[in-house]
């Protein structure tokens, strides 16, 4: 989906349209999760501060989260999907694979396909789509982004390799910021540049992510679209406006994420063994506390207990900007056949708003 948080608040409030908005974000403290492609032309993006945000664009207007207006948009695109293929693997709320090679309309024709997708997504949900087609999930998914927004990119199998070979390294999917640098640092600017490394270089020089990087630059990329997949941890966490030091309020702030943490675990049918607490301090640099124990576990009462046990210990810094809570260790990971529900498979991490 293009921009799907941003477009979502256009689409219920008409008088967004064209102007540069930011979903969440407001206030001293707030951290943006979208920008709409008005606010993008002036560098606003997720994960950006919104007090940089309004520097960089001072018209920007903020608009509040709101999940349960996605997920259920989302929805409506996901029984789009399911009349074509149930080889349908989600990446997040406004993000899948699909595997088209056998489809329910009997069409050998993946773009056309993309193109009738795209076309029943804007009747029924009033939103742009875009699509990469081609012969695997990581072309495919590096291609989607190249006509965005509302448009599609097909990467027949006669051009995939001129088209990973012209491709700039950062275009790459799974290539982000620091990866970026330290190729360039070496030298590795296009896929031609990096293809033009031998395996032992990439390993020496990136590790176990060196075989990935020869392999996907040949276009080999041989992961199948999974229908099912299974969730390995839940999370949620509060960013606060400002700083505290006091572990007694640190302690009552985690309450309500250990209640959500709780709420998420019942949802999804599932408990865990290890428990993770996450603390950011004002000088940004983060910190974990972990705890695996012997039963799995989805009571708030007892996933605050455990939490206790981690805040008030020694090492803790002065001024926590942001306190997080995690289960993983889950339960289902030892049920692969178990059948992931739709709403577990589409959760997002939550990021609590007071």
């Amino acid at each position: 989906m293009d921009a799907f948080y941003a477009s979502v608040a256009q689409l219920d409030d008409p008088s967004l349209i064209g102007k540069p908005i930011a979903v969440g974000g407001g206030g001293k403290r707030g951290v943006i999760s979208a920008a709409s492609y008005e606010a993008r032309k002036y560098g606003v993006r997720s994960a950006m501060a919104g007090a940089l945000a309004v520097k960089l664009c001072p018209d920007l207007l903020f608009v509040k989260t709101d999940f349960k207006r996605y997920q259920e948009i989302s929805d409506q695109v996901r029984n789009v999907f399911f009349e074509y293929t149930d080889l349908v693997e989600p990446l997040s709320l406004d993000e899948a694979y699909l595997d088209v090679t056998e489809n329910k309309k009997g069409n050998p024709s993946a773009s056309l396909i993309a193109i009738d997708i795209r076309k029943k997504i804007k009747e029924r949900t009033g939103l742009n789509a875009s699509a990469g087609i081609s012969i695997n999930k990581f072309i495919a998914k590096v291609a989607s982004d190249i006509n965005k927004p509302n448009g599609q990119k097909t990467v027949p199998p006669e051009e995939v390799l001129g088209f990973l070979e012209a491709l700039d390294i950062k275009k790459f999917y799974g290539v982000g910021k620091v990866m970026k640098e330290k190729m360039y640092r070496h030298g590795i600017y296009t896929g031609k540049d990096l293809k033009g490394k031998t395996v032992a270089f990439l390993t020496e020089h990136f590790g176990k992510s060196g075989g990935y990087y020869y392999d996907i630059v040949r276009g080999i990329h041989n992961s199948q679209v999974k229908a099912e997949r299974t969730r390995k941890s839940l999370a949620a966490e509060r960013t606060f406006n400002e700083n505290i030091s006091s572990e007694i309020f640190m302690l009552e702030k985690l309450v309500p994420i250990s209640e959500e943490v709780a709420r998420r675990l019942k949802k999804s049918k599932v408990a865990g063994k290890t428990i993770t607490l996450k603390i950011k301090y004002s000088d940004f640099t983060l910190q974990t506390r972990s705890k695996t124990l012997p039963l799995y576990i989805a009571d708030k009462d007892l996933i605050l207990d455990t939490v206790k046990e981690l805040l008030f210990q020694e090492g803790m810094k002065n001024s926590v900007r942001l306190l997080g809570i995690s289960m993983s260790n889950l339960n289902n990971e030892k049920k692969q056949a178990v059948k992931v529900s739709e709403e577990k498979k589409y959760e997002v991490q939550l990021k609590l708003d007071f």
